[in-house]
């Protein structure tokens, strides 16, 4: 009889290498070489992933049953971050991540770009590009453009402006006049 419990004490968790894995159910291979078929897979609230075969599988098996099997943990040495103690990141195979890092920063990286899908993206406090800066619509100004330090924006390179243009109340575009007195050109109109 206590020969029958530890047997089934034994059979209640194993360890294995994930050989397919789905959306709900897994295939693994445990350490004994046994394969097993059709095990379920629970992933937590609000966190998605599909792991890549040859992962690790934790298997739990109720009663001991080989017939049932629950994965509860799937992980993937080859491709884990190396972090500080405290941190937390998401990351895939192909070394695309979010890092939440010591010090209030967080940090993510992806090999082509991020696409936001939001009606409005917004930041408390100040934005920092290192590259260009492509604006598909229009772009509005409540504090005006200032360069460095407060001074004077500066641009370098050219600036095509299309429509109207207005510098301090007065039309600079293509359609403003200017109206002459005798032989002489007065301010803009």
């Amino acid at each position: 009889m206590i020969g029958q419990i530890w047997t089934r004490l034994q059979l209640l968790f194993a360890q294995g290498v994930g050989l397919m894995i789905g959306a709900d159910k897994v295939q693994a291979r445990v350490l004994d070489e046994e394969p097993l078929h059709n095990l379920n897979r629970v992933e937590p609230y609000g966190y998605s992933y599909r792991p890549k075969p040859g992962c690790q599988t934790y298997l739990l098996f109720p009663s001991g049953d080989r017939s049932y099997g629950v994965a509860i943990v799937i992980g993937d040495k080859r491709y884990q971050m190396d972090l500080v103690e405290g941190e937390v990141a998401i990351h895939d195979d192909e070394e695309n991540w979010v890092h939440i890092k010591r010090g209030g920063i967080i940090e993510a990286k992806a090999a082509t770009k991020v696409i936001a899908d939001t009606p409005l993206f917004e930041t408390t406090q100040d934005a920092k590009i290192g590259g260009n800066l492509v604006v598909m619509g229009q772009t509005n100004s409540n504090g005006g453009y200032y360069g460095t330090d407060g001074g004077a924006a500066q641009m370098q390179g050219g600036l095509h402006v299309t429509n109207d243009f207005t510098v301090n109340g007065k039309n600079v575009s293509d359609s403003h006049t200017h109206p002459v007195a005798g032989s002489h050109t007065l301010g803009v109109d």
